[in-house]
C-alpha cells in the first residue's frame, strides 16, 4: 500500500522543470485526481492556493458570454492547466503542464511553450490579456479571449449560405443575415424607423437627441458618429484612401469614389418622374426637381432674389461684394466668376469653339452663336414699342432707343461733338488721329471704316448689288441708285440760292 501510494504521488517529490512544484490535482496526463476529503493526505499550503485558484478557475470557464461554435464550451471543459496554451497549437490542447520530459530533451521546444504560454496571461483577479502590442486589450475570461484572438487570426468558419460571406464570429453572421431576410428588430420609439442592428438604433438616436460626442480636436467640429469624425479627418490631413483605378483620382471618402466611377461607366441611377432625364446623383435630381416645382430655397439678404442652388446664391452675392476670385494670368483683370474668365482666355487665344452650320461663322462665346443664327432665322423677338421696327439684339434695340430720345451720351473730348453709339465715337475719333486702320488687299489703299473699305472692295470685284426697279440698271452703292431714282421722279433737290435753279446731283450744282 506504501508503494502504490508512493507510486500515486511520485510526481509531488520531484520539481518541475521550471523550479515549481507541480499541481498535486493532477495525473501523469493531465487528468483530475479526484481527493476524497477523508484520504487524509495533507497538501502543503502553495498547493492548497494553487487549488483553490484552480477551482476558480474552471467555475469561470464554465460560462461562455460570447456566442461561439457548438464545440466551444467542451473545450474550454477541458483546458485544465493555470498557464492555458494557445488554442491553435494543432491537437496539443490537452498536453500535461507538469511534463517536463520535452523540455528536458529539447530546449528549443521549451523556448517555444514559453513563448506561447506568454500569449495568454492571467492576474490575480481572473482577467486575461491579449498581448498584441496593437491592442493590449483585457477580458474577463478564456471565451472572450478566444472570441478576440480571431481578429489576429483571421479565422472566419461562419459562412453565408445566401452569398457566401465568411465571418468569424457567429453573431456577426446573424447580424449579417437580416441584409437578405430585411428584418428590423430594433424600432426607434420617436420615428418607428427600424434598424437591423442595436448600434446602428443608438447611433440614429443621437439624430433626435442632437447628441454629437465624437469631436475634431482641430477645428472643434462634433460628429454624432465617429465614423463621421475619420471622414473629417481627411479634410485636415488632406488624405484620400480611396483612388480611381481608371484617372488616378483619389477621394477621400468611398461613397464619393462610388459617384465618380459612374462619370467613367455613363450610369445614371436617378431619374425624373416628370421629364425621365437621368442623374448620376441624388442630390443633382434633387436641384433638378426645383425646375418642376419652382422652388427658389435660397434668398440673397441683400436684394431678397430667391435661387434654386446655394451656389448660385454664392455667386450672386459677389455682385454686392465686388469680389473678383479669378484673375487672368496674362493681362491680370479680374472676374466674379470662373466661366466669365474662361470666355475672356478666348481673346488671347483666339479660340472659337462655336461654329454656325449654316455659313461655318466661328463665335468665342455660344450667346454670340446664337444671336448670328438670327440673321438665317429672320428673327427679331425685340421691338421698338415707339415704331415697331424689330431686332435681333436687345443691345440693338437700346440703342435705337436713343433715336426716338435724342440721347447722345457717348461725347468727343476734342470737339464736344456727342455721339448715340459707343462705335460712332470711336469711328469718329479716326478724323482727329488720322487713324486709317482697313486696309485695301487689291490697290492698299486705307480707310477709317471699314463700311468704307467694303464698299470700295465692289470697285474691284464690280460687284452692282443695288438695281433700278424702273430700269433693271445695276449700281455698286445705295448712294448711286438713290441719285439714278432722280432721273426717273425728276427730283432735283439742289438749289441754287443765287438764282433759284435747281439740279438733281450735288456735283452739278458746284460745276453750276
Amino acid at each position: 500500500m506504501a508503494r502504490a501510494g508512493s507510486s500515486t504521488f511520485g510526481n509531488l517529490a520531484k520539481p518541475s522543470a521550471r523550479g515549481q512544484r507541480p499541481d498535486p490535482t493532477t495525473q501523469g496526463h493531465g487528468h483530475p485526481l479526484a481527493l476524497p476529503e477523508s484520504s487524509g493526505i495533507p497538501l502543503p499550503a502553495q498547493d492548497e492556493e494553487q487549488l483553490d485558484l484552480k477551482q476558480k478557475t474552471d467555475t469561470l470557464m464554465e460560462i461562455p458570454t460570447y456566442e461561439e461554435d457548438e464545440n466551444s464550451e467542451a473545450d474550454l471543459n477541458n483546458q485544465q492547466s493555470l498557464n492555458v496554451t494557445d488554442s491553435h497549437d494543432g491537437g496539443n490542447q490537452h498536453e500535461d503542464s507538469t511534463s517536463t520530459t520535452d523540455e528536458e530533451t529539447d530546449p528549443q521546444k521549451g523556448d517555444q511553450r514559453k513563448r506561447r504560454d506568454r500569449s495568454y496571461v492571467q492576474n490575480g483577479s481572473d482577467e486575461r490579456y491579449c498581448a498584441s502590442k496593437k491592442y493590449g486589450n483585457k477580458f474577463s475570461g478564456l471565451p472572450q479571449l478566444k472570441f478576440h484572438m480571431k481578429t489576429h487570426t483571421g479565422e472566419k468558419p461562419f459562412s453565408c449560405k445566401e452569398c457566401n460571406k465568411s465571418f468569424s464570429h457567429r453573431s456577426t453572421l446573424k447580424t449579417h443575415m437580416r441584409t437578405h431576410t430585411g428584418e428590423k428588430p430594433f424600432t426607434c420609439k420617436e420615428c418607428g424607423k427600424g434598424f437591423s442592428e442595436k448600434s446602428k438604433l443608438k447611433t440614429h438616436m443621437r439624430a433626435h437627441t442632437g447628441e454629437k460626442p465624437f469631436s475634431c480636436k482641430e477645428c472643434d467640429k462634433s460628429f454624432s458618429e465617429k465614423s463621421s469624425l475619420k471622414t473629417h479627418m481627411r479634410t485636415h490631413t488632406g488624405e484620400k484612401p480611396f483612388t480611381c483605378k481608371e484617372c488616378d483620382k483619389g477621394f477621400s471618402e468611398k461613397s464619393k469614389l462610388k459617384t465618380h466611377m459612374r462619370t467613367h461607366t455613363g450610369e445614371k441611377p436617378f431619374s425624373c418622374k416628370e421629364c425621365d432625364k437621368g442623374f448620376s446623383q441624388i442630390s443633382n435630381l434633387e436641384t433638378h426637381m426645383r425646375i418642376h416645382t419652382g422652388e427658389k430655397p435660397f434668398t440673397c439678404k441683400e436684394c431678397d432674389k430667391s435661387f434654386s442652388r446655394i451656389s448660385t446664391l454664392q455667386r450672386h452675392m459677389r455682385t454686392h461684394t465686388g469680389e473678383k476670385p479669378f484673375s487672368c494670368k496674362e493681362c491680370s483683370i479680374g472676374f466674379s466668376y470662373s466661366c466669365s474668365l474662361k470666355r475672356h482666355m478666348r481673346t488671347h487665344t483666339g479660340e472659337k469653339p462655336f461654329t454656325c452650320k449654316e455659313c461655318d461663322s466661328s463665335f468665342s462665346r455660344i450667346s454670340n452663336l446664337k444671336i448670328h443664327m438670327r440673321t438665317h432665322t429672320g428673327e427679331k423677338p425685340f421691338t421698338c414699342k415707339e415704331c415697331g421696327k424689330g431686332f435681333s439684339e436687345k443691345s440693338k434695340l437700346k440703342t435705337h432707343m436713343r433715336a426716338h430720345t435724342g440721347e447722345k451720351p457717348f461725347s468727343c473730348k476734342e470737339c464736344d461733338k456727342s455721339f448715340s453709339k459707343k462705335s460712332n465715337l470711336k469711328t469718329h475719333m479716326r478724323t482727329h488721329t488720322g487713324e486709317k486702320p482697313f486696309t485695301c488687299k487689291e490697290c492698299d489703299k486705307s480707310f477709317s471704316r471699314i463700311s468704307t473699305l467694303q464698299r470700295h472692295m465692289r470697285t474691284h470685284t464690280g460687284e452692282k448689288r443695288f438695281s433700278c426697279k424702273e430700269c433693271s440698271k445695276g449700281f455698286s452703292y445705295s448712294c448711286s441708285l438713290k441719285r439714278h431714282m432722280r432721273t426717273h421722279t425728276g427730283e432735283k433737290p439742289f438749289t441754287n440760292k443765287e438764282c433759284d435753279s435747281s439740279f438733281s446731283q450735288v456735283s452739278t450744282l458746284k460745276v453750276h
